[in-house]
């Protein structure tokens, strides 16, 4: 008889990763789950020794029960992994320089990455894992023969999760499935409840990867200083004071505690030499658009497209797909043309491109430029 291939979950102790066992224990998998645990989320100090949060309650606990349930109740045997140092080595420690460089980071893609991709992965095998899955809503197409591993959009387009995987590589989708990327959210949470789930009702998560929701700003207080500053507009009027302009992205609305008469105000740009945040006003104030940027870092899943080639790319989650050309400056970076202009394309932000339903790769945004003349970012 055929050995059943065995697949380990990251259960995080939502509805999704949860749905993820039922589709594969219906599919004939040899199914175990794997409880990660990424921030130390009791820890009264950072790791230089400065005094951080100190949460009353712990939802990694709440979420490590609600995985425990529904672990017991489809008869799969649970694991449970620290991967705390990582996760502040290669993660965190990313994500606070970017800050420290005024840019705006997306640690959802480097937790990808590094941790739910990599540290999971190479645990899972040493658990004697055929593939690893995850409640992502994407899709894989495996091509073993010709090892070729195309990254899929999710068939729920208000849940599609592509975006935040385009940094994983071909040997990574090797061994990854997707059980719940062909299913919509009401589809997953009938299921659960069909499976009569702890979490079949449960809130979705939000806010940084393994962090959780917090006030954000308190929360970067901990650990990086931020001196206050002018909002000035571009012809130097003082129009309000700012907190520290690395708590600010281009395109922001909100929070900018601006008042008077005319169109809200906008984030347009830093001068990080003067500690100034320019603002502007007006929605489609010509400052918030781009029609090139500069991309590093960039990855490519499979196949290297040639020079002058058209595709479709995002700047943000959730954004409309917007026309490209692309060409290589070198081998890890790309200069992208964007024909019809495009909004807030701030650097630290990440650059996904895709072919149709096939998600290629992406990069980090790392210069923006409207004609000629580079933004202030």
């Amino acid at each position: 008889m055929k050995r059943k291939q065995k697949v380990i979950v990251g259960l995080s102790g939502g509805v999704d990763s949860s749905v993820a066992i039922i589709k594969l224990l219906e599919a004939g998998y040899e199914v175990e789950a794997l409880f990660m645990r990424n921030w130390d989320s009791a820890a009264n100090n950072d790791i230089s020794g400065n005094p951080t949060i100190n949460d009353e309650i712990c939802p990694q606990e709440v979420d490590y029960q609600d995985a425990k349930a529904v672990a017991e109740k489809l008869g799969v045997k649970l694991h449970r992994v620290d991967f705390i140092k990582e996760y502040w080595d290669k993660v965190f420690t990313y994500f606070l320089n970017e800050y420290r460089k005024n840019r705006t980071p997306n640690p959802d893609i480097m937790c990808n990455k590094e941790i739910k991709f990599k540290a999971f992965l190479d645990h899972a095998l040493t658990l004697g894992a055929d593939y690893i899955a995850m409640g992502h809503y994407a899709r894989v197409l495996h091509d073993h023969d010709n090892d070729r591993h195309y990254l899929l959009r999710g068939l729920d387009n208000n849940k599609d999760q592509s975006y935040f995987l385009s940094q994983l590589t071909r040997e990574q989708l090797s061994k990854v499935l997707f059980p719940i990327g062909e299913m919509t959210k009401k589809e997953v949470r009938a299921l659960a409840q069909k499976y009569d789930l702890a979490t079949a009702t449960k809130k979705d998560s939000t806010g940084v990867c393994f962090i959780g929701e917090r006030n954000f700003k308190a929360f970067l207080q901990n650990y990086l200083y931020a001196q206050k500053g002018e909002m000035q507009t571009l012809d130097g009027k003082v129009v309000g004071t700012h907190d520290g302009i690395m708590y600010y992205t281009i395109g922001q609305r909100h929070g900018l505690g601006i008042g008077g008469e005319g169109e809200p105000w906008f984030v347009i740009g830093k001068i990080p030499e003067k500690n100034i945040l320019l603002v502007g006003q007006g929605a489609e104030n010509e400052y918030l658009y781009a029609n090139r940027c500069i991309v590093t870092d960039v990855n490519i899943i499979n196949e290297r497209f040639p020079n002058e080639h058209h595709l479709h790319a995002k700047f943000r989650y959730r954004q409309t797909d917007i026309p490209v050309v692309v060409r290589w400056l070198d081998e890890t970076t790309l200069e992208v043309d964007i024909p019809s202009k495009a909004k807030a394309v701030t650097p630290g932000q990440a650059f996904v491109l895709y072919d149709g339903e096939y998600c290629l790769g992406g990069g980090t945004i790392d210069q923006v430029f409207m004609d000629d003349e580079r933004r202030k970012y």
